[in-house]
């Protein structure tokens, strides 16, 4: 079965992935102005370090008594510096650093300004007549932590957006939608013969339209359906009186006439009018069958009336009826007339149908399984397939209208019974089996 995407659940996670995007996306735009700001905030410690430290190392280097060599910076207490420095002469030579510098991250020769090589970046001032030079280093790897740093505090808050924009887009989806679960839920549940009007209240707008051309289809559907059963309905019961009494008229004519080949030729007639008079009696339990109601509320036993019908069609076939029931009751909220007219139905295609020297098998197990088998010929596969449809025989020798099997399938499609055929029956070579299970759930 393919599986079907859900509108809500397609709708959540476009939701829920635009927000965690948009996020990401602010996040990425805020590290960008943040990491710009930060350069600019660590640039200005940079010079404003160089040209607080400056002075006061010309002053310190103006005041020795004598060429010591370059000086270290004294440190009040042992830590670790993110800025160090250097006082170097323009040839290089130095005169001052600060207490914790590697002098392997300056270049040879001092530089004025900013600038920064893979490690570290750099700013330097020059004095006393470019003369004397400063260079104050930072290293990009305190800078790349704490950029990350700021970065990381700005996607922690994710964690907890996502499960809150789940639970929050869930709850309002449903929501949203809870008109058009209500509609998705009045359409399963309606069986094949339920044609009345689709009504949900506050139904979104966009599923308006769509509802309201459903309901005009169902609409002209109940109506050409109406009139056909009513047409059928009509027709066969218009037809059963006046069938009657040419049935009894010709019945006297034949007992008054003397001539033999007058008489096989009314024989005839009274044959073709007492098939019509089954046509039209099966076309009236086909309307009954498409227009009435196949399910009750209350639990019915239906093995009576397997065993009533049995009885009546042992004395039309002596010999043939083989019934095989359960001891306990089979109930089932199918109507008992619509299983009545299903049955008959089917014990009469059996009769009719199968091999007169083979017995017609009703068998009902205890979980409502109800199998109907006669012996016969195979049923080609390309006729088993349309011997649903009305005025469809497998055998156009038999007797048979060709509806019976077309009233089964119109009663157990109202009622929600998978109906199925089998040819050869199943555990044999030959024959025809009908299989149904009559246990409905209201």
């Amino acid at each position: 079965m393919q599986h079907k995407p859900s509108l809500q659940k397609r709708l959540g996670l476009w939701l829920i992935a635009s927000v965690i995007l948009l996020w990401l996306v602010a996040v990425a735009s805020a590290s960008f102005i943040v990491r710009y700001e930060m350069n600019q905030v660590f640039d200005s410690a940079l010079e404003e370090t160089a040209q607080r430290i400056l002075p006061l190392a010309i002053a310190d280097i103006l005041s020795r008594d004598s060429d010591t060599g370059p000086q270290r910076a004294p440190a009040l207490q042992a830590h670790h510096e993110y800025l160090t420095y250097v006082v170097r002469q323009r040839n290089g030579e130095l005169l001052l650093q600060s207490h914790d510098v590697d002098l392997r991250v300056f270049a040879t020769l001092p530089r004025a300004g900013f600038y920064e090589t893979s490690s570290h970046r750099f700013h330097g001032i020059a004095a006393v007549q470019g003369t004397i030079y400063i260079e104050v280093a930072e290293p990009l790897a305190h800078r790349q932590a704490a950029f990350l740093r700021i970065t990381l505090s700005l996607l922690k808050p994710l964690l907890l957006l996502i499960p809150f924009s789940f639970i929050g887009v869930w709850w309002l989806t449903r929501r949203a939608l809870r008109q058009v679960v209500q509609l998705q839920r009045l359409v399963e549940v309606r069986d094949a013969g339920d044609l009345s009007k689709v009504e949900v209240q506050a139904l979104p707008e966009e599923f308006a339209p769509l509802i309201d051309t459903v309901n005009r289809l169902l609409a002209r559907l109940r109506r050409a359906l109406d009139a056909e059963r009513s047409f059928t309905a009509n027709s066969a019961h218009e037809l059963r009186t006046p069938l009657a009494i040419a049935l009894a008229k010709l019945q006297r004519l034949q007992l008054q006439l003397q001539d033999e080949p007058l008489k096989t030729q009314v024989q005839e007639i009274e044959h073709s009018l007492r098939r019509l008079s089954r046509l039209s009696e099966k076309l009236l339990e086909l309307a009954k069958a498409e227009g009435g109601s196949t399910q009750n509320e209350q639990l019915n036993d239906l093995v009576p009336i397997i065993q009533m019908l049995a009885r009546d069609y042992a004395y039309k076939a002596p010999g043939r009826m083989l019934l095989q029931l359960p001891e306990q009751a089979v109930k089932s909220h199918l109507d008992p007339d619509a299983f009545a007219i299903l049955l008959r139905n089917l014990i009469e295609n059996a009769l009719c149908h199968g091999d007169p020297q083979q017995p017609v098998i009703i068998r009902l197990s205890a979980d409502g399984l109800l199998r109907v088998i006669n012996g016969g010929t195979v049923v080609p596969a390309e006729q088993l397939a349309v011997l649903r449809q009305r005025f469809v025989r497998s055998n156009s020798k038999s007797l048979g209208a060709g509806i019976g099997l077309a009233i089964v399938d119109a009663i157990t499609s109202s009622a929600g019974i998978e109906l199925h055929l089998y040819s050869p029956a199943r555990g044999r070579c030959d024959g025809f089996e009908v299989s149904l299970n009559i246990i409905v759930v209201v």
